[in-house]
């Protein structure tokens, strides 16, 4: 990923946060010569030897596992808030742009067996249903119900390398940012006053 450095995100903590939070992820991979790709949850979790790897599955039926075996190389791409910043919001004549926020994580997978995936899958659903008012317990579920749960391949990537971006406008003086900051609230656009709240943080 082209990431200048005045907007790489070199801060553990703060990506570990950002993968937590935002991940509804893009598995990428190579399949008979094919990019393929799948919108999928992909959490972060730590393995028995306490090393960060990314957990997901996907459906038998999905023709990218193929490549798995072929080329265990993948990218996992996860983005968070976004905006179009129009140019008209500062005090200079310039181009417009868009502020985002965005990882990729480059590492290799591996399909894990029936009982890992069914492990992984319980993680997920008791994330997802902790605010439920009647929440989905995967253990409750009959066993006609939890057949579906065979026609999918539980995986792990081991995670080589990290490219983070956090583009949010950190190239204007105070003047300008505060401005897009309240320009962007004006928009009553949801992604647009993510961003603006994400850039009140970086500069107080």
């Amino acid at each position: 990923m082209y990431t200048p450095d005045l907007y790489k995100n070199e801060d553990p903590e703060s990506i570990r946060t950002f993968l937590k939070e935002n991940s509804f992820g893009i598995l990428i991979n190579q399949t008979n010569g094919k990019l393929c790709a799948t919108h999928i949850p992909i959490e972060l979790e730590v393995n028995a030897d306490g090393k960060e790897i990314l957990q997901g599955h996907i459906s038998k039926l999905n023709q990218q596992a193929e490549g798995f075996t072929e080329n265990d190389q993948v990218l996992a791409v996860f983005t968070g808030p976004h905006s179009y910043i129009s140019s008209s919001w500062y005090d200079h004549e310039n181009v417009p742009t868009w502020n985002y926020i965005a990882v990729h994580v480059y590492g290799r997978i591996k399909i894990v067996d029936e009982a890992a995936s069914i492990e992984q899958l319980k993680k997920l659903v008791d994330k997802y249903e902790a605010n439920s008012e009647n929440p989905v317990i995967v253990e409750n579920l009959s066993a006609k119900t939890m057949r579906e749960a065979k026609g999918i391949f539980g995986f792990e990537i081991e995670i080589d390398e990290i490219q983070a971006t956090k583009k949010l406008s950190q190239n204007r003086d105070d003047h300008n940012y505060k401005n897009i900051i309240s320009e962007l609230k004006k928009t009553e656009n949801p992604q647009a006053i993510a961003v603006a709240k994400e850039m009140s943080k970086c500069r107080k």
